[in-house]
């Protein structure tokens, strides 16, 4: 009977398994790095040991330090979650070596199901469809091949090859990015399935000698090899699916599976299917099972890690659940992790957390809160949203809908691809595979359109003005901006996704919006004022008058968290929420995020022509150019790894290395000078 539970691992899952211990009475304990120290999960244990260091290497890898706060806290199991040491055979040995219950399938399976390469000749031999693969490159002569990592997955450590040329390369990242990952560097080559679908069976096993497949799911579109979206069921023939299910039972048998597992399979167009991976560990995406089969698969586990047998009747899947995983990504800088703190984290409509739904309905497993840091050393998934209706298509408006209206505040997320995915026509015909993104670029558009990014700014201005009249303590009782000769009109600037925008307007004497314009192409406050003496000009004495062929807008309503305006008779209610100079938009078309910009800015610092700045703070770990070299635009300079991932940094316009200021091994914050080129 397990008792107390030590949950190796943080963010999402680490709250995940700790709602179904409340459930179950079982206590929790957390470990935390440093950096953590503030997280939920950390909040929400009963008991938290912190392990000193902010980096996976110096906390959550470090099997001695959770063994020992296992043994402070008197816990008597160990739950591994997902990613870090959740597929490392010697934790396992080594807990259950310490005398407490290891949640998930012995260090054996680990190991065997950890080691591709030997997993796939087992699995083979077990009748399991396979796809040809190689550890001697020297013998690929057909391409395309995909690189993969031999000692973990999610997407870490895997490239697409195309060209033989790009082979050499393409294997020593995929090693530097695997043993950065899993501490294990091996990788393996293997024939690339184009147009094939990701899909995936849920297997569970006893210590009584019972595998059952408990599900199917869809994990297709993914970005860089990462699953973005997944649902459940897929949809497949049902011959394809109980193949399927049936491989993936003869999987799980083949090594006397124990637990809760997951067996990946690629499905070609033709219906044919083929063995990726074994996950030894409960999946990012079990949630879609959940919803569709009623289950606590985390109540399973600990049901089937106590040795008790899994219940004889198995439930019927219905309906359809589709989940999102929301990321920390900036999508203006090439998707690259975002960093930053969570000024509000809401989504409407959510019917539960980390559980179950009695009938069409939102769930959300977080692992962040407003308030929260997220840094550069995990994961950048945030959070977890996921949508269960009685059909594929009222899961689907369910979750898109709520995530549009969703207030994603402080971090640049991932937000507007994932609505534009789920609202596309292709995901709604089901015309998906792993290469969706690459056949799909209008999905990475913003929501908000270009010409509604005016009405986003004037909303901010009309809120920072209210909020300023809140405030007054002399005449508070006039409208914000009220001038006795009302020539000249108000002028707020903000820093926006593409660049900075100037919003001008004039209340009349009753507060009502006069006139109102902007402009996107100011940069500077000389040229504002040579637009708006422009614009002075062309209005006559009025001194302000609107831009040509701009819609008809009116005030119906300012307050400093909520605008609401007339456009062309329709009304349109923008939320507004204000952090600092930060300013929030969320409005019925999309949201934005801008800069109130100082009227009088300060002056700073200048950056030498021609210098490429560090996207986010992370670590050198390689300089393949030198000073004085020659560069042609698209020539890699350095590659910067955060958030477990390599970033390429490539040289913006041919020239000449003038400056390499930091050196591999070096580690920089956001804008750092990373190198300058001459041109």
């Amino acid at each position: 009977m397990i008792n107390r539970l030590l949950v190796a691992n943080r963010g999402e899952i680490a709250r995940r398994v700790f709602a179904t211990c409340r459930a179950l009475g079982v206590e929790t304990v957390a470990v935390h790095s440093d950096a953590d120290a503030d997280a939920p999960f950390v909040a929400e244990a009963d008991y938290a040991v912190r392990l000193p260091g902010d980096t996976p290497a110096e906390t959550y890898l470090r099997v001695e330090k959770i063994l020992d706060a296992a043994r402070r806290c008197g816990a008597d199991a160990v739950h591994p979650g997902y990613g870090f040491l959740a597929e490392n055979a010697e934790f396992a040995a080594a807990v259950t070596d310490a005398g407490l219950t290891w949640v998930g399938p012995p260090a054996k399976v680990i190991a065997t199901m950890g080691d591709k390469l030997a997993a796939k000749a087992l699995l083979a031999e077990a009748g399991v469809p396979m796809l040809p693969s190689w550890t001697d490159t020297d013998v690929i002569t057909d391409f395309p091949v995909l690189v993969k990592a031999s000692a973990g997955g999610g997407g870490r450590g895997m490239r697409i090859v195309r060209e033989a040329d790009e082979l050499a390369e393409a294997v020593a990242s995929a090693r530097r990015e695997a043993a950065a990952a899993f501490g294990d560097g091996t990788v393996f080559v293997e024939r690339y399935v184009e147009r094939g679908r990701h899909v995936e069976v849920q297997i569970f096993g006893d210590a009584h000698g019972r595998v059952v497949a408990l599900g199917d799911r869809e994990c297709s579109i993914q970005r860089r090899h990462q699953k973005i979206v997944e649902e459940a069921p897929a949809v497949v023939p049902e011959r394809v699916r109980t193949a399927l299910h049936e491989a993936a039972v003869a999987a799980g048998r083949a090594v006397d599976y124990l637990g809760a597992g997951t067996v990946e399979f690629l499905l070609a167009p033709g219906g044919e299917f083929f063995f990726l991976e074994m996950n030894t560990r409960l999946q990012v995406e079990h949630p879609v099972t959940e919803l569709c089969t009623g289950l606590d698969l985390v109540g399973w586990q600990l049901l089937v890690a106590q040795g008790e047998p899994l219940p004889t009747t198995l439930p019927v899947s219905t309906g359809h659940a589709i989940e999102v995983r929301v990321c920390a990504e900036d999508a203006a800088a090439g998707w690259r992790p975002a960093t930053g703190t969570v000024h509000r984290f809401a989504v409407p409509q959510v019917a539960t957390e980390f559980g179950g739904l009695t009938g069409p309905g939102l769930r959300l497993d977080s692992g962040v809160v407003a308030g929260s840091v997220v840094g550069v050393h995990y994961d950048s998934m945030l959070a977890k949203l996921t949508a269960w209706g009685r059909t594929r298509a009222e899961a689907t408006r369910l979750l898109s809908t709520a995530l549009a209206r969703a207030e994603l505040h402080g971090v640049t997320t991932n937000r507007d691809l994932l609505v534009r995915v789920l609202r596309s026509s292709a995901f709604a015909a089901v015309e998906i595979d792993t290469g969706f993104l690459d056949r799909h670029p209008e999905v990475f558009a913003p929501l908000l359109p270009a010409d509604r990014l005016s009405l986003v700014a004037l909303a901010a201005a009309l809120a920072g003005a209210a909020g300023r009249r809140a405030d007054a303590r002399v005449l508070a009782g006039l409208p914000s901006g009220w001038r006795n000769v009302p020539a000249v009109p108000q002028v707020t600037r903000f820093g926006g996704p593409d660049g900075e925008i100037e919003v001008r307007y004039r209340l009349d004497r009753v507060g009502g919006l006069a006139e109102w314009s902007t402009d996107p192409a100011v940069t500077s406050p000389t040229a504002a004022a040579d637009r708006a003496a422009a614009d002075r000009s062309a209005a006559g004495p009025a001194g302000f008058g609107p831009v040509a062929g701009r819609s008809v807008v009116a005030l119906v309503e300012a307050t400093p968290d909520r605008v609401v305006l007339d456009v062309d008779g329709v009304r349109c209610a923008y939320r507004v929420h204000r952090v600092g100079s930060a300013v929030f938009v969320d409005g019925p078309d999309g949201a934005a995020s801008l800069v109130e910009l100082p009227r009088l800015p300060l002056p700073t610092a200048e950056v030498a022509a021609g210098s490429l700045l560090a996207p986010l703070p992370g670590a050198v770990t390689r300089v393949h150019v030198e000073v004085g070299q020659r560069v042609a635009a698209g020539d890699p300079l350095l590659t910067l790894e955060a958030m477990k991932l390599e970033h390429p940094v490539l040289a913006p316009t041919d020239g000449v290395v003038a400056e390499l200021p930091v050196p591999a091994g070096g580690q920089v914050r956001t804008g750092t000078v990373l190198a300058v080129i001459d041109n």
